[in-house]
């Protein structure tokens, strides 16, 4: 029987934040971890849309800070899933903030973050395929599978010759037994 598809749009999620004075730092710029806490919550539920699973955390992928972000800005967290796998999904996050009473908007950050949709035991269970519509999302799709790869290189869970779409990226070549 063929796996069920979803499309990304499905899987997209949006919240909104305010920073208050307990979300920042000494210099009044929101605190990272409160951030990665935020993008961990729209990204799982964007893998609970697709799956309609319970999901629990299995990576998160570099997240590099751009921009400070204030105390008072208006932070909008966008996810929607990339690319699912047998049992993990993989979600990109893009954070913007925004300074309403001088107008300013600038993109804070972005992050994949990948899940493993699990049953009510707790084991991995098959999750539907992801169809991208858009270019966009074509692209993302296609980048996906090196990015797992990637993933699973660094956990070291794959062997770098045995990451086949990786191969022009390092010039790994094939090498005889």
């Amino acid at each position: 029987m063929p796996k069920k598809k979803k499309y990304p749009r499905e899987s997209f999620v949006s919240m909104t934040e305010l920073v208050l004075p307990n979300d920042t730092n000494t210099l009044n710029n929101l605190m990272g971890g409160r951030l990665m806490h935020w993008m961990d919550i729209v990204s799982a539920i964007a893998a609970q849309k697709h799956s309609n699973r319970i999901v629990v955390t299995a990576s998160v992928d570099n997240i590099s800070f751009r921009h400070p972000i204030q105390l008072g800005n208006v932070v909008t967290l966008k996810a929607k899933v990339t690319r699912a796998f047998s049992s993990s999904i993989e979600v990109r996050i893009d954070v913007d903030a925004e300074d309403i009473p001088s107008g300013k908007k600038m993109e804070s950050n972005s992050a994949y973050f990948t899940f493993v949709a699990v049953d009510q035991s707790g084991r991995p269970i098959d999750v539907p395929e992801v169809e991208p519509e858009t270019e966009e999302e074509k692209a993302m799709y296609e980048g996906a599978l090196r990015r797992r790869q990637l993933r699973l290189i660094l956990a070291g869970r794959m062997k770098p010759q045995e990451a086949n779409e990786l191969r022009s990226i390092f010039d790994i070549k094939e090498t005889q037994a």
